[in-house]
């Protein structure tokens, strides 16, 4: 079944991170789309971001929507808008009602299970390279950094505008060997805020560049069928 993949970025982010797996999908006749957020605006926040997304969206019954990392608190809100068919949460933040992005971080105990992940890895707290690339191929690390964008303040500091979770279907795709939302860091959150098992996958945190036919497969799985 053939369908339509819409990706959200995570913060500082832009379309470039889905290119790989965005020609996997299409190249299995996929339509894609992969809309660039207005994250260095600040006048811009999740009510826009979400604007952003559902204009690309073409197909709400066949499309499946894919949020990475800071993406989750976008996600839901198009969903809210738009009855799309299924939403995947790929190492995504998973927001509260109420709840500010920038406040995500003290609410679920990250920084206790991010500095135990340091710790089991051997690597430096100040080490904020390897979280992201460190099974990312050299040369796409460097492409990703110059994609890097400026990402405004304005959406971390806004409560979490919805009172409930969307009813779309919902999919959490975690990624084991994720160094910057640890994996049973994330199974823990999932539990508590989705009330749902996760899939997983083998990859670190920039799955869609370091594996990016592996979750092309898995994405597959979460196709509608018509």
């Amino acid at each position: 079944m053939k369908t339509e993949f819409v990706f959200i970025p995570g913060a500082g982010s832009d379309s470039w991170y889905w290119h790989l797996l965005a020609g996997i999908l299409r190249s299995r006749g996929h339509r894609v789309a992969t809309p660039d957020l207005p994250c260095d605006d600040d006048a811009a926040g999740l009510p826009e971001y979400a604007d952003t997304v559902a204009a690309a969206i073409s197909d709400p019954a066949g499309t499946v929507l894919v949020a990475h990392s800071f993406g989750g608190f976008t996600a839901p809100l198009v969903c809210q808008r738009i009855p799309v068919q299924r939403l995947v949460l790929l190492s995504a933040m998973i927001p509260r009602p109420g709840e500010a992005p920038g406040d995500w971080w003290a609410n679920t105990g990250y920084e206790q299970a991010r500095r135990q992940q340091d710790e089991r890895d051997g690597r430096r707290p100040d080490d904020q390279d390897a979280p992201f690339f460190h099974d990312v191929p050299p040369e796409l690390a460097a492409q990703a950094r110059e994609h890097s964008r400026r990402q405004s303040s304005t959406p971390l500091t806004e409560p979490w505008p919805l009172s409930a979770w969307p009813a779309t279907s919902t999919s959490f795709l975690l990624c084991r060997h994720d160094r910057f939302l640890p994996a049973a860091f994330m199974r823990r959150i999932v539990g508590e805020r989705l009330g749902t098992v996760p899939d997983e996958i083998d990859g670190g945190h920039m799955a869609a560049l370091a594996r990016p036919r592996q979750v092309a497969d898995q994405l597959e799985t979460y196709v509608p069928t018509r």
